[in-house]
């Protein structure tokens, strides 16, 4: 290009340019420091807005006071100092959703943090959302089976419940929650699991044993590490939510756990009282209620109208030393449909999982169980009841009657059964053949000690030798004569091979 032709563009250039006047809202950050930062001339800020503080850190407004806008910062938040810029984005929180999360793991956020690449997102969903109202809500009366004995009788779960799970550190909460998700495979539900405030070690001890098997192809894990800040703690459950409501806004089944809300509510009540919100009882702010109420409320199972999806959530907290009556607890209790109550004292006698029967509950009942269940579960609930009260004068054998004695036999033998271990979920149609066993008497005269491996045997001859019962349960759903009286056939004739083989 010649000297003249440069001359040309240069005046075309000028000929053809339009000056354009570009609007940004920005502030200034008065104050920063533990995640949290004091922003001044942002006067028209919504709350839950995303804030851009530059180089790729941004953050939300949490507190509109009439003089500086109080925002929490998503990230690293070393770089940032008093006079940088920060730019409002005109955006509400959102996470991405859509099936290429499936099988991820991702931060509150949506960014992948297992290294295999980006999310491909279908859409984007706030993490703040109104709770489905009562007119689009259906009663929960569909099953989601746990494959846990204790469970699926005695507190059963519905599509659509939020059920709690509570007790003291190392009693097996994650186990039960993770026991459920594996025995999801094949059910077509989604699951994802809100890992809040965790070990990083042992979120990737759970990752691998879902990937073992075959958890992970319905799963995504979201993770807010012990290491992060607490406002990534804080979204972490809504991030989970959101992406959940995208497939219950398919017409799809979902799970959701968050593990564990206690540890939410600690980093709430952090970001709190440095944004200088007034505290209130245990210095927790006053909202804190607002905060898991309008998070669990989420949970729901649509009608036909509006796509007949559900959203079934357990969220886990922490006791100190048993007290159910502490301020979180009692909140998370009387915001939920029912609790499993962990005891340590049956997890260190060894009755794994360690549910106190007598204090757990679930407020959807029997509507949440195929018939056939219904129908050994009622006796099941009476006779450990009974059990309970009677197992006091144990001790002295001797002095009881024949009729006490009897139930305080059957009572052990069915605290045995109910004993399972973990990462081993039970199809339905095994859990009624062995409590229906119980309940009649068709294992009193197996020892007590020999219970577990009569069980274990018991099964694995069901499923070669008596595959037809088996598929009659699932089909039928419910305990006819004639399945009663195959049931009894079959455990008699495995009896008489299990007496024999432990002579």
């Amino acid at each position: 290009m010649n000297k003249d032709q440069i001359i040309e563009s240069i005046k075309q250039q000028i000929k053809d340019y339009q000056s354009q006047a570009k609007v940004e809202k920005v502030g200034t950050v008065m104050e920063v420091g533990d995640g949290i930062a004091k922003i001044s001339g942002l006067s028209e800020v919504m709350a839950s807005e995303i804030l851009d503080f530059g180089n790729n850190v941004f953050g939300v407004a949490l507190n509109l006071e009439e003089d500086f806008v109080g925002a929490i910062i998503l990230g690293e938040y070393q770089n940032i100092t008093e006079g940088s810029v920060v730019k409002s984005t005109g955006r509400i929180l959102e996470v991405p959703v859509g099936p290429g999360i499936i099988g991820r793991v991702i931060n509150p956020l949506g960014q992948p943090i297992d290294g295999k690449g980006e999310i491909k997102a279908e859409k984007y969903y706030p993490v703040e959302k109104i709770a489905p109202r009562v007119i689009t809500r259906y009663p929960v009366n569909t099953p989601l089976q746990t494959g846990i004995k204790a469970i699926d009788s005695m507190i059963p779960i519905g599509r659509g419940q939020r059920e709690l799970i509570i007790g003291d550190r190392q009693t097996g909460k994650t186990a039960i929650a993770i026991d459920t998700i594996i025995n999801q495979k094949g059910q077509d539900i989604f699951c994802i699991y809100v890992a809040i405030g965790q070990k990083e070690a042992k979120v990737a001890r759970i990752y691998r044993e879902l990937e073992s098997r075959g958890a992970l192809e319905y799963t995504t894990m979201v993770v807010a590490g012990a290491s992060d800040p607490a406002s990534l703690l804080y979204i972490a459950p809504f991030a989970g939510c959101a992406m959940g409501e995208y497939f219950m806004d398919q017409g799809k089944d979902v799970l959701v756990i968050y593990d564990d809300l206690s540890k939410q509510a600690v980093a709430y009540r952090e970001i709190s009282l440095v944004l200088k919100r007034p505290p209130g009882r245990e210095a927790y702010p006053g909202d804190i209620f607002y905060l898991h109420s309008r998070l669990l409320e989420r949970a729901a199972r649509l009608n036909q109208d509006y796509g007949g999806g559900s959203l079934t959530a357990l969220p886990i907290i922490e006791t100190q030393a048993g007290d159910i009556s502490a301020y979180i607890p009692t909140n998370v209790i009387s915001i939920t449909d029912g609790q499993i109550f962990l005891e340590g004292d049956l997890f260190y006698q060894g009755i794994r999982p360690a549910i106190a029967t007598g204090l757990s509950v679930s407020r959807v009942g029997s509507a949440a169980q195929i018939k056939a269940m219904k129908q050994v579960a009622g006796k099941l609930k009476l006779e450990m009841a009974q059990f309970r009260e009677l197992a006091a004068f144990a001790q002295f054998g001797s002095d009881l009657d024949k009729a006490t004695k009897l139930q305080i036999d059957r009572g052990r033998r069915l605290t045995e059964i109910l004993k399972q271990g973990q990462y081993e979920p039970m199809p339905v149609t095994q859990q009624v053949i062995i409590l229906y066993s119980a309940i009649n008497g068709l294992i009193d005269d197996v020892e007590v000690e020999k219970v577990r491996a009569f069980e274990a045997g018991l099964h694995q001859y069901c499923t070669t030798n008596a595959k037809s019962l088996l598929d009659k349960i699932t089909k039928e759903k419910q305990l006819t004569s004639e399945i009663e009286a195959e049931i009894k056939k079959v455990v008699g004739e495995y009896k008489e091979n299990f007496v024999s083989l432990s002579k």
